[in-house]
């Protein structure tokens, strides 16, 4: 099936240029899009060099829920069949990506997110991160009554279904746990499939502890109305 590769890329510099050879290496059939959401390095002008990726630059900084759609948008207007997120900091393995995307292929679901915690794994996090993730797990389960282990992974495939829908709407600020939510209410199918991931190759993760609360609540309050409000 057409598959479209979408890595969402911020002040990535260190890492692009690595994520994408692993990328293509592992599924070389797949093509790949970066969208540069406004860095302030040559994570671009880096990509780009490749030769191995669509590269978008987008000319502000606009998150990572733009940065996602602007993917999703390329994906519908090309006529891609599944989309897979994929991190470019280097923690998202791509030698697991025919895992996800095999689960889309086979007509099982309609998104597969690539879980840390469905099995065993030698991934370790903080004990905030952990908390956090069991918390949005809880949620999920009590609005929708689906389990899913591990709700903020960014490590996604989709169908053309789904793609459609996230061209059109895609939520904007920590918007995994809110994609999800959205899915299910909207009757698609979601899934999770083992995989591995690991530490960040360079740069720091953007959700520090005094961002954390806020994100808590945030999210929390985004699924709530995620339930309830009409998307078309």
């Amino acid at each position: 099936m057409k598959t479209l590769i979408i890595i969402p890329a911020y002040n990535e510099e260190k890492s692009i240029v690595q994520v994408l050879a692993s990328v293509k290496q592992n599924h070389p059939a797949a093509d790949i899009v970066v969208v540069n959401d406004g860095s302030k390095d040559q994570t671009g002008a880096l990509a780009r060099s490749t030769g191995l990726a669509h590269v978008i630059d987008l000319p502000v900084n606009v998150g990572i829920g733009g940065a996602v759609q602007t993917g999703y948008l390329f994906a519908y207007r090309h006529g891609y069949e599944v989309a897979v997120q994929i991190d470019a900091d280097g923690q998202h393995n791509p030698a697991d990506v025919d895992k996800i995307v095999k689960v889309i292929e086979s007509g099982e679901a309609d998104c597969c997110v690539g879980s840390r915690f469905l099995q065993k794994t030698a991934y370790r996090s903080s004990w905030s991160r952990r908390t956090g993730i069991r918390f949005f797990a809880w949620l999920i389960r009590g609005v929708t009554g689906k389990t899913i282990t591990d709700p903020t992974s960014g490590f996604r495939a989709v169908n053309r279904r789904v793609i459609e829908l996230f061209a059109e709407y895609y939520p904007d600020d920590y918007p995994e746990v809110e994609a999800v939510v959205l899915l299910e209410r909207k009757g698609f199918r979601v899934r999770e499939a083992s995989v591995l991931m690991n530490e960040r190759t360079s740069g720091k993760s953007s959700i520090t502890p005094l961002k954390s609360l806020y994100y808590m609540l945030k999210v929390s309050l985004a699924v709530l109305m995620t339930r309830i409000r009409n998307v078309s």
